[in-house]
């Protein structure tokens, strides 16, 4: 059997198994084993076992876990609360306010946790309600909650900027720096969209009835000093991510090693300043950190052994060879990859998506001439749509489950808005590169 058929038949079987609800790690590792054994024998289950342990065998990989950690420590305590409530100070008065800190509120916590669904449902749970009391459709409030929660995979540090590091041994600490200012970018559009709808549409002014505005009055009379304590116990947190990225971008640390320290220092922050010291607490931190954990890196080893049966049928060296030698413009060649990840991020989650196809497309993108890093962000806008996009749709579930009278339609229209501004943002970076490349130019040299 030719490569191409072979790849069709277990690229095939593969979205069989997760159609109908196989955990993708399992449906990875089963079409794999059962592709080498068919056509290289039962000799193929040593190689198996070697490639899945090896895989995971390498102490890059430790940051994945402790970033996890870091996140759970994060999500566990009350400071999406805290931080909820010091935004809501500042921007309760104007038009569209309270939704555009709820962004505000995602993208800070996005950088504290690193994930988007720990960011989704720590500030939906808040921030849902309180929109919806104050007049916003339900659409408007669930659709930027679910959209904000999408810049936890890019605003660092971020797990999946992990993940595409060690996959294509890039520079973990650049890919970090190369995601700052996109992820500032994304959060501004997602806000400069709320503040045009909200206008448009005359709901979430405070103004909009005498006794709305005083009952805003009031709650921010009454609540400035409560609300300024909160911000003063979500500082520490911000500091400590501040710390790890200058020990990243300085070269203080190894990825592992800030990891490391964050997540200790976050895991001693929620004990003493939230008092998180009885067992249960502390122990349903550390049972999600391990749940994620193993998720991720399950995914990762199968993953691995996915690649290696693709490359040991000669699947991936005649798809490359292919796209290589398509004489199409290099743009052209960038949209069709574009295309190809926003169709894989509506059916894989951003680890399975970046540690199947990265090692494939990045000796592609470097012979276009593309730059490693800037792809890196690119790839993970597409996989930023995909959590807010059927039929997978993370995001999209976790608002559901947070408020269940919202119809999914609603929260997926909702959505649809922002999703375009990440689509605006693929192209502004396509078009001026250097939002993503000047700031690693500067901290780490061009090219570092």
């Amino acid at each position: 059997m030719d490569p191409v058929t072979s790849g069709i038949f277990i690229v095939g079987a593969l979205f069989l198994l997760m159609a109908i609800g196989t955990p993708i790690a399992f449906a990875l590792g089963g079409v794999s084993l059962t592709a080498l054994v068919m056509t290289r024998g039962m000799s193929e289950l040593t190689y198996f076992g070697e490639t899945f342990y090896g895989s995971l065998a390498s102490f890059s990989f430790v940051a994945i876990p402790m970033f996890i950690l870091m996140g759970a420590a994060v999500a566990s305590s009350p400071t999406g609360r805290d931080l909820y409530r010091s935004l809501d100070l500042w921007l309760g008065k104007v038009p569209g306010g309270l939704a555009i800190s709820n962004i505000g509120a995602c993208s800070i916590f996005a950088a504290l946790s690193g994930s988007s669904p720990a960011t989704s449902a720590a500030i939906g749970k808040l921030g849902i309600p309180e929109m919806r009391k104050r007049g916003y459709p339900d659409g408007v409030a669930a659709g930027s909650i679910a959209a904000g929660g999408t810049l936890g995979i890019l605003i660092p540090p971020s797990v999946t900027m992990i993940v595409y590091g060690i996959s294509t041994e890039t520079s973990i600490g650049r890919l970090f720096i190369a995601g700052a200012v996109p992820g500032i970018m994304l959060a501004l559009l997602f806000m400069i969209w709320t503040l045009i709808a909200c206008r448009m549409g005359g709901y979430g002014a405070p103004s909009a009835t005498m006794e709305a505005a005083s009952r805003l009055k009031n709650h921010l009379q009454d609540n400035v000093e409560g609300n300024l304590k909160a911000l003063v116990r979500v500082l520490p947190f911000l500091v400590v991510v501040m710390l790890i990225l200058f020990a990243l971008y300085g070269g203080v640390a190894t990825p592992s090693e800030a990891a490391g320290a964050g997540a200790f220092l976050c895991l001693a922050l929620a004990i003493l300043v939230y008092r998180m010291w009885q067992v249960k607490p502390l122990s349903g931190i550390m049972r999600d950190a391990l749940r994620e954990s193993v998720m991720i890196m399950l995914i990762i080893a199968c993953a691995e052994i996915f690649a290696y049966t693709l490359s040991s049928l000669f699947i991936t060296q005649t798809v490359a060879e292919s796209i290589a030698s398509l004489e199409v413009n290099r743009w052209v060649l960038m949209a069709l990859i574009n295309l190809f990840l926003l169709v894989a991020g509506f059916f894989l989650p951003p680890v399975a998506v970046i540690v199947m196809t990265a090692p494939i497309l990045l000796p592609i993108i470097v012979a276009a001439n593309f730059d490693p890093y800037w792809f890196a962000v690119i790839l993970t806008i597409n996989l930023e749509i995909g959590l807010i996009t059927p039929p997978v749709g993370l995001n999209l579930f976790i608002i559901k489950g947070i408020a269940p009278d919202i119809s999914l339609r609603d929260i997926l229209l909702g959505s649809l808005p922002y999703a375009l501004c990440m689509v605006l943002g693929i192209i502004l970076l396509c078009l001026f590169p250097s939002i993503a490349l000047w700031l690693p130019d500067l901290i780490m040299g061009a090219g570092g």
